[in-house]
């Protein structure tokens, strides 16, 4: 991998982590187009430009973080179920996570949700609400909702506001829960991911790497506050109906290009 690659892998971490796009699918797309050869560092450094990603939740919202315990609380009752499942369900997981085709479909079938509950969406967007008017037992449906994301394509963001909306928050107050989940979420596996590498793998990085993984870093942070800002402005404005094509286009898009051999060889797992 060089630099020019990193930065376009971290750019579309950034936008897409807190989109209800997939992460996962358009890392796929990415690196099979750009050829990047799947390697510990490819893995390493996958995993941990999500790091910036996180870190732009924490900047952006930091008054929220510094509100209460029980702000804390509803996000530890909100993670425990995919604490939980992860665990118990990991071969599972793990099975899913060799079969591109899964993304693919996954995607397919969240664009047609988002479709066909925009009306829906739309009638929420003009309720006022906030993260305070979440009590313990929305946060665990929520959490519950989070679990889905463990098939990959679903997207954690996706599932996440869905599970929201089911609990009567506003699409705004939905995506905004759904940012502040996804810090214990992916911190939790963003470390397990590393720990992993580097117990399997006995691996250690080179000064170049040590630079990659810093410029990855910095772009994912930077992108995903824009990215953010911009989702929660187009959120408020016109819904989800222009997410639920763009899932459907890149769904078609990767069974395409699986279908032309262009991943002959890459395992999802590693992004």
């Amino acid at each position: 991998m060089n630099l020019i690659q990193a930065i376009i892998l971290a750019i579309i971490e950034g936008i897409t982590e807190f989109l209800p796009v997939s992460s996962t699918g358009h890392m796929i797309i990415a690196s099979s187009a750009m050829h990047i050869a799947s390697d510990p560092f490819v893995k390493v450094f996958t995993v941990a430009i999500q790091f910036g990603a996180i870190l732009s939740v924490l900047v952006l919202y930091w008054r929220r973080f510094l509100q209460s315990l029980n702000f804390y609380y509803k996000l530890f009752i909100a993670f425990i179920p995919a604490v939980v499942f992860g665990l118990l369900l990991k071969k599972q997981i793990d099975a899913l996570l060799e079969n591109i085709v899964v993304v693919a479909l996954a995607l397919l079938a969240g664009g047609i949700v988002f479709l066909l509950l925009d009306g829906y969406f739309a009638r929420r967007s003009k309720m006022e609400t906030s993260v305070d008017d979440i009590n313990y037992p929305k946060a665990f449906k929520i959490g519950m909702f989070q679990v889905l994301a463990m098939v990959p394509g679903v997207s954690r963001s996706a599932a996440t506001i869905i599970g929201g909306l089911t609990q009567k928050l506003s699409p705004k107050t939905a995506a905004e829960f759904s940012f502040f989940l996804a810090v214990p979420t992916m911190f939790g596996a963003t470390c397990k991911s590393l720990w992993d590498f580097v117990k399997e793998d006995g691996f250690t990085l080179t000064s170049n790497q040590i630079n990659l993984l810093l410029v990855g870093n910095v772009v994912a942070f930077l992108v995903a506050m824009l990215a953010i800002k911009s989702f929660i402005n187009y959120l408020t404005r016109h819904g989800f109906k222009a997410f639920g094509y763009y899932r459907i286009f890149a769904g078609i898009l990767i069974l395409i290009l699986w279908k032309m051999g262009y991943f002959e060889g890459v395992n999802i797992g590693d992004f």
